[in-house]
């Protein structure tokens, strides 16, 4: 399973739209745009995870750079999430 990093998305991009490009590839695992929590309005950027390696990496080399609704993807392997420091206690 690799997960995979899109960025520097439209902020028109749909999850479905997202899906079509990348099922040219191969198996979609997920799909998840993230979004502004207060606003619900994309942030540019997502993740998709393709199950089989080969298609992930197949994907990644051919969308990367690709134009979508007028912007040229970033498309890599996503790093894991590092662990965030600690704020200190809330109370």
């Amino acid at each position: 399973m690799m997960n995979i990093y899109v960025g520097n998305l439209a902020y028109g991009v749909t999850q479905e739209e997202l899906r079509d490009a990348f099922s040219a590839y191969g198996e979609i695992a997920s799909v998840n745009l993230i979004t502004d929590k207060f606003t619900g309005n994309s942030k540019g950027f997502g993740f998709v995870e393709m199950p089989n390696n080969a298609e992930a990496d197949a994907a990644i080399k051919g969308l990367n750079e690709t134009p979508l609704k007028g912007r040229n993807l970033k498309v890599n392997e996503a790093k894991p999430r590092s662990p965030r420091p600690s704020r200190g206690p809330r109370w």
